[in-house]
């Protein structure tokens, strides 16, 4: 069980306010934060992961204040940050650096929890089998799961994802964030991730948080994520499997334009999912 506690937390650059006096607090739950460019996403992952500091506020995990950079947050990161020309499972190693050196963990001398640890990881994001494949030779949502496997190798009470599916094409990023959710359940580990596309957010999401100009606009379960709300959050965007307005919450708006019943399925046989996908019954 780990708590994040983010205490009225303001940060500055220059007469810049990115943050405005945030507050809130997340314990065993998969969060979600939404927004648009230069909201605060960013900073607020930064400044919970310790890379920067707040102006004013206090952020704490497990009660502790986050001071700087700690092995029990981990970061899963848009661009992957992995290490070229070596395996997935060198890659996982590296999670361990906070225990060995960067050499250390390239030439595979941790000890054999840790060697482990990285293949448990590996199996909780589905490439297990791939372990010895140059991550270099692997797609781009094969690299983020990489990614995930080495936050899990820290043993984190916290995990970090800023924008892990940004670059992702939409089967890719549905599969990376189930792999991430999946993650966190199975290590029991509190997450905080950061998103722009909202269909994704709405599936996977336990609770969302929206920032605006630096300051929390919501902070909903998912019942509660309705259009309205991300329309003050984004503008008039399209909210495909968001809760519709009408009475009728029993049919969901596709991207191409049909209306289905998510009870019944558009043929009266198939159900559909959250985000408008016709899957079978």
């Amino acid at each position: 069980m780990s708590t994040l506690t983010v205490d009225n937390v303001t940060k500055t650059y220059g007469d810049v306010v990115a943050l405005d006096s945030v507050s809130f607090e997340i314990e065993d739950e998969f969060v979600v934060l939404l927004g648009e460019s230069g909201a605060g996403k960013s900073t607020m992952l930064r400044c919970v992961n310790g890379l920067t500091h707040p102006t004013e506020g206090e952020i704490r995990l497990n009660g502790d204040p986050i001071n700087g950079s700690r092995s029990d947050i981990g970061m899963i990161f848009q661009q992957h940050n992995l290490v070229d020309g070596v395996s997935a499972y060198m890659n996982a190693l590296t999670g361990s650096l906070d225990r060995t050196s960067t050499v250390s963990s390239l030439l595979q001398q941790q000890n054999k929890e840790t060697k482990e640890r990285a293949l448990e990881a590996l199996q909780t994001v589905g490439l297990l089998e791939e372990s010895h494949q140059r991550t270099s030779q692997m797609s781009g949502g094969q690299q983020q799961r990489v990614g995930i496997a080495r936050a899990l190798v820290q043993d984190p009470a916290l995990l970090l994802a800023d924008e892990p599916v940004a670059s992702l094409d939409p089967s890719s990023a549905e599969s990376v964030m189930d792999y991430l959710k999946k993650a966190a359940s199975v290590h029991e580990v509190t997450a905080l991730v950061s998103l722009h596309q909202v269909n994704i957010a709405a599936y996977f999401g336990e609770r969302f948080i929206g920032l605006r100009d630096g300051e929390i606009l919501f902070d909903v379960s998912p019942e509660k994520l309705t259009p309205g709300l991300v329309d003050d959050l984004y503008g008039n965007v399209e909210t495909v499997g968001l809760a519709t307005d009408n009475s009728d919450n029993s049919t969901v708006d596709t991207s191409d334009g049909t209306r289905y019943d998510t009870e019944t399925g558009s043929d009266g046989t198939d159900e559909v999912d959250v985000i408008g996908r016709q899957v079978e019954s």
